[in-house]
């Protein structure tokens, strides 16, 4: 018997041969029937055991994985990343533990075993997520599980696609999903351009085939640095001029994302150039480090075009596509060539799928484009390609929002709407990082009515996420520091039409829908696409620059180069690039090409009809800001917030925020009493004075010796008895009662801060010559009551 089935016969001949009844043995306590049954299942499983590994390829038992740890250390920047696979994981297509400092996380990549695409696009998934463990925290709210997508989650997802998806060759047809989570996070960098490396690692160690690895790197510029920051800190982004994540292989730059204060093209590329290096540097170690521990691509599932497909179709419908394809608007281009692709699947149907067809299809068409540009420097619309289609612009669109305004572009149109608001209408965050509260922030809607089709509505998608964010990056330059303007300010764009570039007509929308609600933005910035066509190098053809691209030349082009700035800098900018090939100069004829372009664009808005308001509208909401005493702000806020909440139902207002420095924050609706809030808050922060005549003044407690009179809010003193008349009050009641009105003057003020009022000295100073001859008669009158007094004395004794 083999050694595979040993260790089972055995146990079951020890069953068989133990003693019944002896403690130890497997049977004690069995009965001789239920003993029985056991050792014939023993025997079947045994004989099941048996058979299995004579018919089987494997040993049994099957050995132990090897789980032996395999690892590479990257230097980027200041920073060590440590890549780890063939512990952890190890059921996954590929598994990979990436560490830099105390930041920990967990990538894996998973294929189907079924084909569901066509080989027209690669069916990738990345899912990004940061567990609240990871900083020893839970998460808010009722749901305590992780799970749902922030936006952050989103955005980060997006940038580990954009760059490796066009290294997955086409072909590739299984349903392919990356999966990273945070694990651990130490706060010091954020871990963004760390997905994208982990994303890479993993799939290149994987059997999923993959051109090149890539790598993401962060690049930031200290101010008054001649020299950029490779892997920055958090903290040292904080003052960063620059926000630059990198992706690209060992060769080329593949995707930048990056936001700036207006920083110059050469600064921009400089900064390109040198986060490539860092880049390519990652990318030739992780290539070789996948040679040698990365499973074996499987090439061979690829699906491969069939032979001739091309040519057929080109026999068939070429010149038809072709003509189709040059037809200038959008929904009439649309139906012609749906129309002849129709045409080609039903001729060519006994011989080739469909699904070929209409790839090959979707070939002559990108030819067709790109033959028309470069040979009769012709577009789709009739431009050629350094002009920006028409524009129109106009501000105060909506008549009871704060700011609005509609942006044209071409085919491209959006409305935006700013709203203003308080700060408890910033936009909070919830993540494993310190993120602040965002006073600005920019939601973006994508109907499918943009492009003429019915589809889902509800909640944002990827896309809407990633389109706002690079809209709000763009914007959020020239929005006013809270000092100058302590307004939340929200912005919404509706694309009402699409054809080409809605993120950037989301810029110019935006600014326009600012300036109308009257928000003193530091300067103005618009926002162009731009596009490229590769030529054919081996026959001598340049790159070809598009400025203002359709949306057909982003889809069937080479590059998309989302710019948004003005003159003299860039605020946003956004590079997706679809094969490699894009060199820095071709990067700076497309951003020199793009600052001509957003000068006549920004030139456009400034013939908008009608013009934006420029002023606060009478619906927006009303913000005071004022400094008081620290010593105040209990007295501001009252006993459990009583305070606040009166100044709120007597004014109107929506609500009161109070800085530990003193700083109060009112804010309130349109038809508030703004003005009655700010006497109340500042009627409770005066000090009182001493000399001062207290008008009006509020009776609140009578007592024997005196009354107690409130002067200001909140603050009161004591009027003795003496102190209630020019003259001789015996009972405090018989001048005054609570709830009584009074004028009285502050004496002075003693150590413990109480105060001493007195209502006969307003009524000398004020009374005149009646008083002071009632003053003088009172004197009179007590000094015949002491005389009488003395005499009735003087009297008694002489009677004893």
């Amino acid at each position: 018997m083999s050694a595979a089935v040993s260790a089972p016969c055995a146990l079951a001949r020890a069953s068989a041969a133990a003693p019944r009844g002896v403690r130890g043995s497997p049977t004690r306590g069995l009965g001789a029937r239920a003993w029985s049954r056991l050792s014939n299942v023993s025997r079947r499983r045994s004989d099941r055991v048996t058979r299995a590994s004579i018919e089987s390829d494997e040993p049994f038992p099957y050995p132990a994985m090897d789980r032996t740890a395999k690892t590479l250390t990257l230097q980027i920047g200041d920073s060590q990343v440590t890549i780890e696979t063939g512990r952890i994981g190890r059921q996954a297509n590929g598994a990979v533990m990436v560490t830099e400092g105390e930041t920990v996380m967990y990538a894996t990549i998973c294929a189907g075993r079924e084909v569901t695409a066509d080989g027209g696009f690669v069916p990738l998934t990345v899912n990004y997520q940061e567990r609240f463990s990871a900083v020893g925290k839970t998460a808010g709210g009722y749901r305590k599980r992780d799970g749902g997508v922030r936006e952050n989650e989103t955005l980060v997802g997006r940038l580990v696609d954009r760059p490796l998806r066009p290294m997955i060759p086409k072909g590739w047809a299984y349903d392919t999903q990356i999966l990273q989570w945070v694990l651990s996070y130490d706060g010091v960098r954020s871990t963004d351009a760390l997905a994208i490396t982990a994303a890479s690692a993993v799939a290149a160690i994987s059997d999923v085939p993959l051109t090149k690895p890539v790598a993401g790197v962060r690049v930031g510029w200290l101010p008054g640095a001649n020299e950029p920051l490779i892997n920055p800190t958090c903290e040292q982004m904080k003052t960063s001029r620059l926000d630059l994540v990198l992706a690209g292989t060992e060769d080329a730059v593949m995707m930048i994302e990056g936001f700036g204060d207006f920083l110059t093209v050469d600064e921009m590329l400089y900064a390109i150039e040198k986060g490539h290096e860092a880049a390519a540097s990652a990318c030739r170690a992780i290539g070789a480090w996948a040679l040698e521990v990365g499973r074996e691509k499987k090439i061979d599932k690829m699906l491969i075009k069939p032979d001739g497909v091309d040519d057929a179709v080109a026999n068939a419908v070429g010149k038809e596509l072709a003509t189709a394809m040059a037809i200038g608007p959008k929904q009439l281009r649309g139906a012609a060539v749906e129309k002849v692709r129709n045409i080609a699947m039903d001729a060519l149907k006994d011989t080739y799928k469909a699904s070929d067809v209409r790839l090959a299809c979707g070939k002559i068409e990108s030819q067709a484009i790109r033959d028309s540009i470069r040979l009769r420097n012709r577009r789709q619309d009739g431009r050629d390609t350094k002009t920006v289609r028409p524009i129109t612009c106009e501000g105060g669109l909506l008549p009871r929002v704060h700011g609005s305004s509609l942006f044209t572009r071409g085919e491209t149109q959006a409305i935006a709407v700013a709203t203003l608001g308080g700060k408890a209408d910033a936009q909070r965050t919830d993540g494993i990082s310190d993120n602040e509260d965002r006073r600005f922030y920019l939601h973006y809607f994508f109907p499918p009515s943009s492009v003429g089709e019915t589809g889902r509505m509800g909640p944002a998608n990827r896309r809407e996420v990633g389109h706002g964010n690079l809209a709000e990056r763009a914007l959020a330059p020239i929005i006013p520091s809270e000092a100058d303007f302590p307004f939340t300010v929200r912005l919404e764009s509706t694309i009402t039409e699409s054809n080409g570039s809605s993120s950037m007509a989301t810029v110019c929308a935006g600014c326009l829908a600012l300036q109308d609600a009257g928000v003193p933005i530091t300067r103005k910035v618009a926002g162009i696409a731009m596009g490229l066509i590769l030529g054919d190098v081996s026959k001598g053809e340049e790159p070809v620059v598009l400025t203002d691209i359709l949306g057909s030349e982003d889809a069937l082009g080479d590059m998309d180069f989302k710019i948004a700035g003005d003159a003299d800098g860039l605020t946003a900018f956004q590079l997706d690039i679809k094969v490699e090939g894009i060199t820095l100069p071709v990067m700076r004829t497309a951003l020199e090409s793009a600052r001509v372009g957003l000068i006549h664009i920004l030139g456009e808005m400034e013939k908008a009809n009608p013009a934006p308001g420029g002023t606060m509208s009478k619906y927006a909401p009303q913000i005071r800001t004022l400094t008081v005493s620290k010593k105040y702000i209990g007295r501001v806020i009252g006993k459990g917030g009583e305070q606040i909440k009166s100044i709120c139902e007597i004014s109107k207002i929506d609500t009161i925020d109070i800085s530990d420095d003193g700083v109060v924050v009112l804010s309130g609706g349109f038809g508030c009493d703004m003005d009655a809030a700010v006497a109340i808050v500042e009627s409770l922060t005066v000090e009182p004075e001493i000399g001062k005549i207290y008008r009006g003044a509020r009776v609140t407690k009578v007592l024997e010796f005196g009354a107690f009179v409130e002067v200001l809010p909140g603050i009161e003193g004591l009027c003795h008895v003496s102190e209630l008349d020019v003259t001789r009050v015996n009972n405090p009641k018989d001048v005054v009662n609570e709830g009584d009105r009074i004028d009285v003057k502050l004496l002075e003020t003693n150590e413990r801060g109480q105060l001493k009022l007195s209502r006969r000295e307003v009524l000398l100073d004020e009374g005149g010559e009646e008083v002071r001859a009632q003053v003088a008669a009172a004197k009179l009158a007590r000094e015949d009551a002491r005389e009488q007094r003395q005499g009735e004395i003087a009297a008694d004794g002489q009677t004893e």
